[in-house]
């Protein structure tokens, strides 16, 4: 739409913080322009193997040894919007100008019923989960060993065998496995290569294959650990300054622990919202205001740029309101 229909904005009904507004007289407001970024991030929660300590060893692998959280950009959309200036109120007394007046602006006007009821929760991060690696693997969590009971019969030393059970260790545990994925890549070549009694042809040969890899992955996790994703997604509004020449905001961050957080929020890499407007040219003609006059405010076009350091991430024209320029015009004509 024109510019020039879009310079003002009313609030009807409007019901002041403090006093009331004079009665017989039109209250409005100018226009403000705020920036709503939708932005998504991913999350990724990673559960450390319980023999990833043993992974160098039986597997010859290097593999994270800790728990930990990481989070990282996904998508952004950029929402620019008018909403009411409730700093730049205005009345204006109604006259016989005041239809054609509003027939000017009719496209301009904004009210409280524009959708900006705040009623859109973002979601938040639901606890962390933690790793689950039982039920994995096929061997027992227990072996015998042999041990050499002596005692002294009639002066002489004999010796009695006893098998005791003992729980297995960590290492023990860790080093069936890694036997247990060799076994199973060894089955699977053979499948594939025919070198194995079993015949197997078509969905019979996929099917086993299939299973072979499942076992050995779910073997594999147990020293490479896995990661859970989770999506989160919030809207961060950035509300540019009036009278500025150009500007930089710190929009939202990202937390590895925390994920999307708050622009103060000091734990979370900063992204920038640089907003720069462009070269306004003064008017032709000047003219005098009027003491019934109606103030307006022309938008300035603004480069607007979302950055991750020095990486352009985002980049847009739109118009921004209050870094614009404020007017007035006479009303009925005087």
């Amino acid at each position: 739409m024109p510019i020039v229909t879009a310079i003002l904005a009313m609030i009807l009904p409007f019901t002041p913080v403090k006093g009331q507004d004079p009665d017989g007289a039109l209250v409005y407001a100018l226009p403000q322009t705020v920036i709503n970024l939708e932005v998504e991030a991913i999350r990724e929660n990673f559960h450390a193997g319980p023999y990833a300590k043993y992974a160098k060893k039986y597997l010859g692998i290097d593999v994270r040894q800790a728990n930990g959280q990481t989070s990282h950009l996904n998508s952004v959309k950029l929402c620019a919007v008018t909403e009411a200036d409730q700093t730049s109120r205005y009345t204006i007394v109604p006259g016989k100008g005041l239809p054609a007046f509003l027939s000017l602006t009719a496209q301009g006007l904004v009210s409280t019923g524009n959708g900006l009821s705040g009623d859109n929760m973002a979601w938040q991060f639901a606890e962390d989960g933690k790793g689950d690696f039982s039920g994995k693997g096929l061997s027992s969590n227990f072996t015998s060993e042999t041990t050499t009971l002596y005692r002294n019969v009639n002066g002489a030393s004999q010796g009695i065998r006893q098998e005791m059970i003992v729980e297995k260790t960590s290492e023990d545990k860790a080093k069936e496995a890694a036997e247990m994925i060799f076994k199973l890549r060894k089955m699977r070549v053979q499948i594939v290569t025919g070198d194995t009694d079993a015949t197997y042809s078509g969905e019979a040969m996929s099917a086993v294959l299939q299973e072979l890899t499942r076992l050995e992955h779910e073997y594999y996790t147990l020293f490479a650990g896995y990661s859970d994703f989770s999506t989160q997604k919030t809207t961060f509004a950035v509300i540019p300054e009036k009278g500025t020449d150009a500007a930089r905001y710190i929009a939202f961050r990202v937390s590895d622990s925390e994920g999307l957080v708050d622009s103060d929020n000091i734990s979370g890499k900063p992204y920038v919202l640089e907003i720069v407007p462009e070269p306004v040219s003064a008017p032709a003609t000047s003219a005098q205001s009027k003491s019934n006059s109606a103030r307006y405010r022309i938008p300035a076009i603004c480069s607007v740029r979302l950055k991750d350091g020095m990486e352009v991430l985002l980049q847009t024209r739109i118009p921004v309101y209050q870094m614009g320029r404020d007017s007035s015009f006479p009303l009925n004509g005087k």
